[in-house]
């Protein structure tokens, strides 16, 4: 299967995501196309691919513009195949009802703005990647943490990417 992943990422972990199943694909014989939605001269037409993967991290409540643009641009070529979307959030890493409708209301945006209604939504926990933000941001989400009973040691970057389900993940999307 030649599949294309296109992938926004703010600090990285939607990029390490989309590596990982690059890779994971890659060595089941599939034909990896991997490309960041920010770089507008590599991004490939759907048209020429079997299946399409869109991922991108949630962060205030929005996804990268790149990726909404990505989607919008191509959403009946999207449309007309096997395809996912890849959500990577905090949230995701939640168990209470609020994370999982809060994700829900992500979806529903996306899809309102987009056009595009993805055949599979799957999300994945993301990374808080203390060491790479500012105080005020730092602060804030140390704060969030708390209040979720996440890790709160800003010294260094925590990821929660349940690295087992995103194998399930590519295993059950490159078996369609």
């Amino acid at each position: 299967m030649k599949i294309l992943l296109v992938y926004g990422t703010t600090h990285g972990q939607t990029r390490k995501v989309a590596g990982f199943l690059e890779q994971r694909w890659t060595r089941q014989g599939h034909v990896v196309q991997i490309v960041d939605a920010g770089d507008k001269a590599a991004i490939a037409d759907p048209a020429g691919f079997d299946a399409v993967v869109v991922a991108a991290s949630i962060h205030i409540g929005t996804y990268q513009a790149a990726v909404t643009d990505f989607a919008r641009m191509h959403r009946a070529a999207l449309s007309a195949k096997a395809n996912a979307f890849v959500s990577i959030s905090l949230a995701a890493a939640g168990a209470d009802s609020g994370d999982a409708e809060g994700l829900r209301l992500c979806i529903a945006r996306f899809v309102s703005v987009t056009g595009w209604t993805p055949r599979r939504v799957h999300h994945v926990a993301g990374a808080l990647h203390y060491t790479a933000y500012h105080f005020v941001k730092r602060w804030a989400m140390k704060y969030i943490a708390y209040r979720k009973g996440g890790p709160t040691d800003t010294s260094r970057d925590h990821e929660l990417t349940d690295w087992d389900d995103v194998a399930r993940f590519a295993d059950g999307f490159a078996s369609t």
